[in-house]
C-alpha cells in the first residue's frame, strides 16, 4: 500500500478491531464509519495486512468508479480492476401478454467497460494481488472460469506454429480479423507477422514468424509502434465470456434438442400451437448458429446446457473466478460498500429476473432452461463468499444482526465534524419566497466563498427543471441522474469538482459514497415527504455529503417534522457533539479535505486518442520532441511495406501506406 497519510482519528482502532475479527475467523463484521471518516482508507489497510484477493461491491457504477480510483491510488503496483455491467443502455427481452407485445433485447454495449471486464477475469486467473471493484452485476451469470481459462492460448517464443495456424487459433477464441486499425478483440496479418489486441488491453502484441514458428513476441504501442517490452510467452484469452467449448458442443446441442422436443410436446398438449411453432423456429435457428460458429445472440440463455449443469443449479459468476481452497470454499475477502443500499439490491435481483423469464417461457419465446441463466439467489451469494466486511454510515438491521462486531469510526482524521443543520419551510409565507427561492439565495452566498453546492430533488424531471431555472438566473449548474451514461456521470462529477459549474442538482444518485470536498452547502428540497428518498438512512447519507468541508451546512426544507427527519437530525447532532468534544480535548482545528481531482475516465480514454492528441499538439507547436524516433518508425514501416508487397498482401500494404503518410505528416 502507498499513501502519504498514516491512520488517524478512529482509523487505527477500527483497523485493529477488523483485523482481530478476521484473525478469529469471524464471517461478518460492520465498519460503521461516518461520511468522510476514511472508510476506504481503513479497508485498504486491512486488505494490505490480509494480503488476499479482494472483491469490493458497490451499488452503482459511479460509486464503483470512484472506489476503483481510490484503490488504484493506494495500490499502484497491483491489479485493481473495475467490473460493472457493460451496458450504457439495456432493455431486457420481455413479453407483455395483455397487449401481445414482444420486446426484443436491446442494448448499447460500452466497449471500454467490456474490455475492463475481461481485464478483471484475466487478472484473477493469472495473479494473486487482485482487487476487483464491482457493481451488483458481479452476481449475474458470466460463463465458466474453467472453460475461459482452458480456451486461452499460451504462445511462446520458439513455438512451432504457422501463420495460418496462428490466425485460426485467434479465430477459435472469437477474435476477428481486420484490415483496419486494431481494437480489443481483433487481429491483423502484416507480412509474416500477426498483430493482435486482446480483450483487456489496449496494447498490441506482435508475433513475428519464421520457418520454424514464432521467432519473436513483443508488446507494442499501437500508435508509435515502439516496443514496450519483449515477451518470452503470453496468454491470449477468449474475447467472449460465453462461448461453446468444442468438446461440449455436440452434447450441449443434443441436450438443447431434447429439451426442445419435450417442451414442444407440452405446448402442443396444452393447445398452444402458436407458442410451439414460435419456440421451434427460434431454437432451431439458435442451434444452427451454435453448430456453425459456436455462438448465437442470446447464447447465455443456453448456458446450463453449454456448461453441462443440472437443471436449477446456480450459474458461474465473477465470484467463481476468485480463488478457492482445495475443498472448494472461497478464499478471498469481500467488502460490501454502502451495505444498507447494496445488500437489498443483491437480494432483489433473482425475483425480478425469474418473473420476466417465466412469461417468456410460457408464451414460447424461450426454453425453460433459460431460467437457469440468472443472477445468484440471496442465499447462494452468501454461500459463495467467505469473510465479509460491511461498510456504511447507516447500516441496516440485516448487517447489525449478522455482524459479530460493529466497529464505529466517528472521529475523522481531518477533525471535520458533521454539518450544521437548519430547517426551513417548503411553502412561501409572508416575505419568505419558498424553498426554491431560498435555496437559490443560499447557493449564491456559497458561490461567493469559492465553494460549491448541491440541491437534491425528489424526481428526475424536477432536477432537470431546477438546473435549467438556475441557469436562467445566471447560476452555472448541471443535473445528474440515472439516465445519464456511466462514464458521462463521472465526467460531470469531475467537472463539478474542478469548478466548471457551481451547483449540481440530482436525486438519490447523490447520496452514498460520492467524495466531494468542494461542497459546503446542501439544500434538501421537500425533506418532509416521507418515503425511500427521505427516509432516515437517505437523509443521514445526504447530510453526510457536506461533512468533507469545514464550512459544511445543510438546509432541510420541511413544513413539518417526520419521524425520519427527527431521527436523522438527532443522530447527526449526536455524532457532531462527540466530534466537537474530541477536537476540543485534542486541540484540533478542522480542515477541509484536500483531494486530487481525477477520475477513472482518464484511464478509460483510448490510448490511441491520447497519443494522437499529443502528436498533434507537438505538430501545431512546430516542435518535434523526438524526430529521430519518428523517422526510425517510418523506416521500419517502409521495410514492412516492401515485405508485404513481395507477398502480394495488398490489404496490409494499404494499412502500412496510410500509417507512413500519417507519420510523415507529423
Amino acid at each position: 500500500m502507498k499513501s502519504e497519510f498514516a491512520p488517524a482519528g478512529d482509523q487505527p482502532k477500527a483497523i485493529s478491531s477488523l483485523l482481530d475479527g478476521l484473525a478469529k475467523k469471524e464471517q461478518f463484521q460492520t465498519l460503521l464509519g461516518v461520511t468522510g471518516s476514511g472508510k476506504t482508507f481503513t479497508v485498504a489497510n486491512v486488505i494490505e495486512k490480509i494480503g488476499k484477493p479482494t472483491l469490493v461491491i458497490a451499488h452503482n457504477k459511479t460509486l464503483a468508479a470512484q472506489l476503483a480510483q481510490e484503490y488504484r491510488h493506494f495500490f499502484p503496483n497491483h491489479a485493481v480492476h473495475y467490473f460493472v455491467s457493460y451496458y450504457d443502455y439495456y432493455q431486457p427481452e420481455a413479453y407483455m401478454p395483455n397487449t401481445d407485445t414482444y420486446i426484443e433485447k436491446d442494448a448499447s454495449i460500452n466497449e471500454e467497460i467490456e474490455r475492463l471486464r475481461h481485464a478483471s477475469t484475466q487478472a484473477l486467473l493469472t495473479r494473486p494481488d487482485v482487487i476487483i471493484v464491482a457493481s451488483v452485476s458481479c452476481i449475474y451469470g458470466l460463463g465458466s472460469p474453467a472453460e475461459y481459462e482452458k480456451e486461452n492460448l499460451k504462445l511462446s517464443r520458439g513455438q512451432e506454429i504457422s501463420r495460418a495456424e496462428l490466425g485460426r487459433a485467434f479465430v477459435s477464441i472469437f477474435h476477428e480479423r481486420t484490415n483496419a486499425d486494431l481494437k480489443p478483440g481483433f487481429f491483423r496479418v502484416i507480412g509474416n507477422a500477426l498483430e493482435i489486441m486482446p480483450m483487456g488491453t489496449q496494447n498490441v502484441i506482435r508475433f513475428e514468424l519464421g520457418p520454424s514458428g514464432i521467432e519473436r513476441i513483443a508488446t507494442i504501442d499501437p500508435i508509435s509502434s515502439s516496443i514496450i517490452r519483449e515477451e518470452a510467452s503470453v496468454f491470449i484469452f477468449p474475447s467472449k465470456h460465453f462461448f461453446t467449448n468444442k468438446n461440449k458442443k455436440d452434447p450441449a446441442l443434443k441436450s438443447i434438442g431434447s429439451e426442445l422436443k419435450k417442451r414442444l410436446k407440452e405446448l402442443e398438449k396444452g393447445g398452444k400451437i402458436l407458442e410451439a411453432e414460435r419456440l421451434k423456429r427460434r431454437t432451431t435457428y439458435d442451434l444452427a448458429m451454435i453448430r456453425e460458429v459456436g455462438y448465437c445472440s442470446g447464447i447465455e440463455n443456453y448456458s446450463r446446457h453449454l456448461a453441462g449443469r443440472e437443471a436449477g443449479s446456480s450459474p458461474d459468476t465473477l465470484l467463481s473466478y476468485f480463488p478457492h481452497k482445495k475443498d472448494g470454499t472461497p478464499d478471498f475477502l469481500t467488502i460490501i460498500d454502502e451495505s444498507h443500499a447494496t445488500i437489498p439490491q443483491i437480494g432483489a435481483m433473482f425475483g425480478g429476473d425469474q418473473s420476466r423469464k417465466k412469461t417468456l417461457i410460457e408464451h414460447g419465446f424461450r426454453l425453460p432452461s433459460a431460467l437457469d441463466n440468472r443472477p445468484l439467489k440471496f442465499s447462494e451469494f452468501w454461500d459463495r463468499v467467505s469473510q465479509v466486511i460491511f461498510t456504511s454510515a447507516t447500516p441496516a438491521d440485516f448487517e447489525r444482526e449478522k455482524s459479530s462486531r460493529i466497529v464505529e469510526q466517528i472521529i475523522r482524521p481531518t477533525g471535520l465534524v458533521d454539518p450544521i443543520i437548519d430547517i426551513k419551510p417548503v411553502t412561501a409565507k409572508g416575505s419568505y419566497g419558498g424553498q426554491v427561492q431560498d435555496v437559490m439565495e443560499e447557493i449564491a452566498k456559497v458561490i461567493k466563498t469559492g465553494f460549491r453546492a448541491i440541491a437534491t430533488t425528489l424526481t428526475k424531471k424536477m432536477a432537470e427543471d431546477l438546473a435549467a431555472y438556475f441557469k436562467e438566473k445566471g447560476i452555472k449548474s448541471e443535473y445528474l441522474h440515472s439516465e445519464i451514461k456511466t462514464l458521462d456521470r463521472i465526467k460531470i462529477l469531475t467537472a463539478f469538482r474542478r469548478g466548471d459549474f457551481d451547483v449540481l442538482v440530482g436525486v438519490n444518485l447523490l447520496r452514498e459514497g460520492l467524495d466531494l470536498p468542494e461542497v459546503s452547502f446542501i439544500g434538501v428540497l421537500d425533506a418532509d415527504k416521507e418515503g425511500f428518498l427521505r427516509s432516515e438512512t437517505s437523509l443521514v447519507q445526504i447530510i453526510g455529503r457536506a461533512a468533507r468541508n469545514d464550512r459544511g451546512r445543510v438546509v432541510l426544507y420541511a413544513d413539518g417534522m417526520t419521524n425520519s427527519l427527527t431521527r436523522a437530525v438527532g443522530e447527526t447532532n449526536r455524532r457532531r457533539e462527540i466530534q466537537l468534544a474530541y477536537n476540543k480535548k485534542h486541540g484540533i482545528t478542522p480542515k477541509t479535505i484536500q483531494k486530487k481531482i481525477e477520475d477513472i475516465t482518464q484511464e478509460l480514454e483510448s490510448e490511441h486518442d491520447k497519443a494522437v492528441a499529443s502528436l498533434l499538439a507537438v505538430d501545431r507547436a512546430g516542435i518535434a520532441t523526438d524526430p529521430k524516433k519518428i523517422v526510425k518508425i517510418i523506416k521500419q514501416k517502409k521495410r514492412e511495406l516492401t515485405e508485404v508487397i513481395k507477398l502480394l498482401d495488398f490489404e496490409s500494404a494499404a494499412i502500412l501506406r496510410d500509417e507512413i503518410r500519417a507519420l510523415e505528416k507529423i
